[in-house]
């Protein structure tokens, strides 16, 4: 490798190999999540564990793929209150709207 791209590489602090690891990861977790989806397991249980999962992938690729983990921390809290009004306009909007679906299917 030439000295320009060592420079590189360490001013970015990623390499070929961290992208490939990552990727593997990726790969791993899903393998995981669908092998679960396969199980016998109770519906609380099987749901929590693929949302952690998918969690843990949405942070490797955040964090590597999109090169937020090399960023700095004021990009992170410019991006956070966007987290949490996504968050409120579920809690807010979107659930009492399909609760109205289970009510909908009782009142058959």
């Amino acid at each position: 490798m030439s000295h320009e791209a060592e420079e590189a590489v360490a001013a970015v602090g990623v390499t070929t190999k961290t992208f490939l690891n990552v990727w593997i990861a990726l790969l791993a977790i899903t393998g995981l999540e669908v092998f679960l989806t396969y199980e016998q397991l109770p519906v609380l249980i099987m749901l929590t564990a693929l949302l952690g999962l998918s969690v843990i992938k949405a942070m490797l690729i955040i964090g590597y793929f999109m090169h937020l983990k090399f960023e700095r921390f004021s990009l992170f809290l410019s991006l956070f209150p966007i987290l949490i009004m996504c968050i409120i306009l579920m809690l807010l909007l979107f659930l009492p709207d399909s609760m109205r679906l289970v009510h909908m299917r009782l009142a058959r």
